[in-house]
């Protein structure tokens, strides 16, 4: 039993990251890192220079992933740089750990790299703050090819009028289970119409068979960030944020308390990990997470996760989420954007390459929807149609098909202040199940933390 006092683990980012970014102001007149070159001086990084009548740029490009992402974007610039040799790449591949922490320093510095990949949680925050460029005239101007793209998809990077992101692949809230693991349980796999109350029995039998903790979150556990309970408030037919971002929008804080004692008694029965747990599991990896090496019978991930761990375990399926069809709770989600520093003084070269990963059938051999469907129709139909896709990357693209019947409209991007919120709601949600709190004090303590988080930062 896990009784015993722990120090409350922070699993995301802290409120310095918000902080600091409110301060950078967009840093238009900053040092870009990517200055151009005067005459007769090489160019550093981000700008270009003169080589016997050729212009040369260099980019400086930032993501974050595990090993096979880093090893095939790799191989994307190494292609680019073939078929467009004025053009090389600078590139920075990172873990998810700390990556918007470096940025936020970058951002604050006007050091940010020319082209990042960004996360919906934070868009939003990046681009209110001037930080991202604005990609809509390279759109208009055909740089950016965007006939094939749905328009609601399209629109999910546009923040207060400006294109801050063109999305790199769209995705869904999933279950991803270890079939070997549940038939090694003797239970039945899970159906497209089961609800919470199923997925607890289903992991009980699992941890009560096999004597391991079975419900599994990502890398991030329940409370890492505000998706899993997005998900939670949406069935219950509520909204999580105000539309200006100045509030938390469900009144009843029942639902949040729900939610914390669902997973505070799964902890307890040690059908989840705690908290502590959740951190060393989350320092392995995606690729090694317990529902790939055989050690637990789900998670709950983003309907990509199979297709990412495929060379490790290609067996992982995919199930709905519970209750998925309840007040059109699920939605399709930009898996991450690609956007563009305000300070590069390479847009236009960065837009070219942005097109090309989005609307090349070789880019998209290499990519492999592996950072989520791929936005472009034409695209998805040469794939579907190449005969090359895995079993795991089918299952990823019919699991999006059978989303979008049920699927309600895609969440605004989240408020400024989401590091902060984020950070909160994992204290919040520890303290319950470390025992520190009920869940009714800790669903009343986040109310009261976010809200002023919240008018803070969306004024």
């Amino acid at each position: 039993m896990k009784k015993r006092m722990k120090r409350l683990v922070s699993l995301f980012l802290t409120g310095a990251m918000v902080f600091g970014l409110t301060a950078c102001g967009g840093n238009a007149g900053g040092d870009s890192g990517s200055n151009s070159s005067s005459e007769g001086e090489q160019q550093e990084s981000g700008g270009s220079e003169a080589s016997g009548g050729d212009e040369k740029t260099t980019i400086k490009i930032t993501w974050w992933g595990g090993d096979s992402r880093h090893e095939y974007t790799q191989k994307l610039l190494d292609l680019y740089s073939e078929e467009n040799p004025n053009v090389t790449f600078e590139a920075t591949p990172a873990g998810w750990e700390g990556y918007f922490d470096k940025l936020s320093t970058q951002a604050a510095s006007g050091s940010m790299p020319d082209i990042i990949q960004m996360d919906y949680l934070y868009i939003s925050t990046y681009a209110k703050n001037n930080s991202l460029a604005d990609l809509s005239e390279f759109i208009d101007s055909g740089v950016i090819d965007t006939s094939n793209v749905d328009e609601a998809t399209l629109n999910t990077g546009l923040i207060g009028g400006k294109m801050a992101g063109i999305v790199a692949g769209t995705n869904a809230l999933a279950v991803t289970y270890n079939p070997d693991v549940l038939a090694e349980a003797e239970v039945e796999a899970p159906a497209d119409d089961w609800t919470w109350d199923d997925y607890v029995e289903l992991n009980t039998k699992v941890t009560e068979k096999l004597g391991k903790e079975s419900a599994l979150t990502a890398t991030i556990g329940p409370f890492g960030d505000m998706n899993f309970f997005n998900f939670w408030v949406r069935q219950h037919g509520e909204t999580l944020f105000t539309e200006d971002g100045t509030g938390l929008a469900y009144e009843d804080d029942a639902i949040l308390a729900d939610y914390f004692q669902m997973w505070a008694d799964m902890i307890e029965k040690d059908v989840a990990p705690d908290p502590d747990e959740q951190s060393q599991i989350a320092s392995q990896g995606i690729e090694t997470l317990p529902v790939v090496t055989g050690d637990a019978g789900t998670t709950l991930e983003w309907n990509t996760y199979a297709n990412k761990v495929v060379s490790s375990n290609d067996k992982l399926k995919l199930a709905m989420m519970p209750g998925a069809a309840e007040n059109n709770a699920i939605w399709m989600k930009p898996g991450m954007f690609w956007s563009v520093a305000e300070t590069s003084e390479v847009k236009e070269e960065c837009a070219k390459f942005i097109n090309w990963m989005t609307n090349s059938e070789e880019a998209n051999d290499i990519i492999a929807a592996e950072r989520g469907v791929p936005i472009s129709s034409s695209i998805r139909e040469y794939m579907t149609g190449s005969g090359n896709m895995s079993d795991a990357q089918v299952e990823m693209f019919e699991y999006i098909d059978n989303v979008a019947e049920i699927a309600g409209a895609c969440p605004a991007a989240d408020p400024s202040g989401i590091a902060e919120i984020n950070e909160a709601f994992a204290n919040a949600g520890n303290s319950v199940a470390y025992g520190q709190a009920t869940s009714e004090e800790a669903a009343k303590t986040f109310r009261e933390k976010a809200t002023e988080i919240l008018e803070r930062n969306n004024k």
